[in-house]
């Protein structure tokens, strides 16, 4: 992989020189390999006036990187005790500004970020999806997001109608997700139990489901799948607190079977149906 070298950081030692353990708790997993760094700094693609955002800086292994690559770099950071190691290993780079914080609870326009933004992050599974939703129907939007993620994680983000999940469908209404590496375990220290993999998103300029109407989208959505072994019939009106036939009504008014299950829909038909709920 092509693209700057710098020295790699030695994570073991970087901890114990600041008396650090890696938290289970807020799933560190400090990622080591320097050609996987390059991969996912690839795949972000920056410019030299793009504006990055890291969630999960960690030590700054991919923060140096991303420096190197873009005109500014904003590294959202939750644990407050990794700061001193990171505040110097990031000395060298005076476009990083570290900010100690919950990414879920900072918006995209209080960090300061353009119109435009890229994300590029090394993120714990159980905070995937809250991450997405909140940077995708935040404002301002990112125009890309390349995200490393458990690789059972990638797999359902990227999966096909037939076999989707709300995850999925978080994601795909905005735009059309790729896994373009997969980095094995032994990358990363501690080394996780699972394999992870690097995934992109292109957003688009408009989300597939129109603006005013993904509230009611995320709803439908969120109830359709609530039951995932029941028809859409059922999983609807137990989720919606409707009569099964009030359901059965709504599917068929947006041309839709009300024997077939949620993950069997593809975006065009969440739209139907989202259309046929607000009539």
């Amino acid at each position: 992989m092509s693209g700057p070298n710098l020295p790699p950081l030695n994570i073991p030692a970087l901890l114990r020189s600041h008396g650090l353990r890696p938290s289970k708790g807020l799933g560190q997993n400090f990622l080591e390999d320097q050609e996987a760094l390059k991969r996912i700094v690839a795949a972000a693609d920056p410019g030299p006036a793009d504006t990055l955002l890291e969630i999960g800086p960690g030590l700054g292994s991919l923060t140096r990187y991303l420096a190197l690559s873009s005109a500014a770099v904003t590294a959202v950071e939750l644990d407050g005790n990794l700061f001193p190691a990171l505040e110097t290993v990031l000395a060298p780079y005076p476009n990083v500004r570290l900010v100690h914080g919950d990414i879920l609870k900072l918006s995209p326009a209080e960090l300061g970020l353009p119109d435009g933004y890229l994300v590029a992050a090394n993120i714990p599974y159980y905070i995937t999806s809250a991450v997405l939703r909140h940077l995708l129907t935040g404002s301002p939007r990112p125009r890309r997001l390349v995200l490393t993620v458990q690789r059972e994680v990638a797999a359902r983000i990227c999966a096909a109608p037939g076999d989707l999940s709300l995850l999925a469908l978080s994601v795909q209404v905005f735009g059309s997700p790729e896994t373009v590496a997969t980095i094995p375990a032994s990358a990363f220290h501690p080394a996780p139990r699972v394999d992870s993999a690097v995934v992109r998103l292109e957003v688009l300029p408009e989300p597939v489901i129109p603006e005013a109407k993904l509230e009611s989208f995320f709803r439908l959505a969120k109830a359709g799948f609530s039951q995932k072994r029941k028809t859409l019939r059922n999983a609807l009106a137990g989720g919606l607190r409707l009569e099964p036939s009030e359901a059965q009504a709504r599917l068929e008014a947006a041309g839709l079977d009300p024997r077939r299950r949620a993950e069997t829909l593809n975006l065009d038909e969440w739209g139907q149906l989202v259309e046929a709920f607000e009539t």
